[in-house]
């Protein structure tokens, strides 16, 4: 009588087409059936060679849910089965990085139903003060409080699921203390600045992408993804509908993540001209093709570089290529553009996000208006009081 294999241990069986199948369960779906793959092979031993190498690679074996198993398998089960399918490459990555590298290590070992918010508070002040695995000679040992607060809304998506499949009672990660979100100091080039960029873009070979940036305030990804079929020169209109971004040293095409994100807009019939001039000049369908491989769109890590570069030959502070996002809306309220025009331009979900991010601004606009009212008013009166 041949051997029982193990559970866990896989299948092996001869086909009817002669050739050798080794098959093993690797998971369960959300409504516990098993997942399984395969592999061929001529002959049995070659099968079985194959069969532990792909056990090796998906792990030890199949994992049972429920409420008593490691919270490590519950956040990769949650991670491959429930969250993974519907995430961009790049985001992915950051999801990988947080479960594997870090919660798994920290906290992967204890039972989903004894994981305690305590357990949970220790690991993220822990990640906190010395969490960091790459660069620590430049940033030190701590993690920045926006990695530990993007692990933790990590764990409360895959521990807010169990909660949901009925696995545990509360969210542990519930009600933990995290660093306060605090974010990226804003900074806006001045109206000399620009211009002094412009110019050193120009000798640069690098005018008409920049230009265009400080024309519409399209992220950085967004602006690079343009081809020039997204383009009427006819009527000006822009559609803007993906984002180029690299991923391991690769460019990838991708769909912006919010609807908003997919907008057109109407570029001013200067810009226009000058951009049908320069596409007179290119043999792409990218509006601002690699100089390298004029088939595909420039790195966007290439053109952080060359903008750093600019800025300091132009005298200007130094920026971030999102500043000149800011340095676009700053300068269109300011020249009156209400909030609503600019929200649609630069793809917000709403003006409310506007509002939030460039409070001081409208803030100060709104402070003048008052001004310019009281003054109004003040005239008003004083003649009144004048009029015999």
């Amino acid at each position: 009588m041949a051997k029982k294999r193990k559970k866990g241990e896989g299948t092996i069986r001869l086909r009817k087409d002669g050739r050798w199948e080794g098959r093993v369960v690797i998971g369960y779906d959300n409504s516990g059936n098993p997942k399984t793959k395969n592999v061929l092979a001529k002959t049995k031993k070659e099968c079985a060679e194959k069969l532990e190498k792909l056990k090796a690679e998906c792990g030890s074996g199949p994992v049972r849910i429920s409420s008593e198993m490691r919270f490590g398998d519950w956040l990769d089960f949650w991670y491959q089965n429930d969250s993974k399918p519907g995430l961009r490459h790049t985001t992915q990555l950051n999801y990988e990085n947080w479960i594997y590298l870090h919660a798994i290590p920290g906290v992967g070992d204890i039972p989903l139903n004894k994981l305690s918010q305590s357990d949970l508070q220790q690991f993220f002040t822990e990640m906190k003060k010395g969490g960091r695995l790459n660069n620590v000679e430049h940033h030190g040992v701590g993690m920045a409080d926006r990695s530990v607060r993007s692990c933790h809304a990590v764990c409360q998506m895959a521990l807010d699921r169990a909660v949901k499949d009925g696995l545990i009672r509360t969210n542990p990660a519930v009600g933990c203390k995290l660093p306060p979100l605090r974010d990226k100091e804003m900074k806006i080039l001045t109206k000399e600045e620009v211009q002094r960029f412009l110019i050193q873009a120009k000798a640069e070979g690098m005018y008409e992408m920049f230009l265009l940036e400080l024309t519409t305030g399209m992220r950085r990804g967004e602006l690079l993804a343009l081809k020039w079929s997204d383009l009427d020169l006819k009527t000006g209109r822009l559609r803007i509908n993906k984002q180029v971004y690299s991923v391991n040293g690769k460019l990838e095409i991708n769909e912006p993540k919010t609807k908003a994100a997919v907008r057109t807009i109407l570029l001013p019939s200067a810009m226009v001209e000058l951009l049908a001039e320069y596409k007179a000049q290119l043999f792409s369908e990218w509006m601002f093709p690699s100089r390298v491989k004029p088939e595909q769109p420039i790195d966007p890590g290439y053109v952080r570089k060359r903008l750093q570069v600019i800025l300091e030959r132009a005298g200007c502070k130094k920026v971030r290529f999102h500043d000149l996002r800011h340095t676009f809306a700053t300068m269109s309220l300011e020249n009156g553009m209400d909030v609503k025009t600019l929200s649609t331009i630069i793809g917000h979900v709403s003006s409310a996000t506007t509002l939030n991010i460039y409070t001081h601004i409208t803030g100060e606009m709104q402070r003048n208006a008052a001004r310019n009212i009281d003054q109004g008013i003040a005239g008003v009166e004083v003649q009144e009081q004048d009029t015999p």
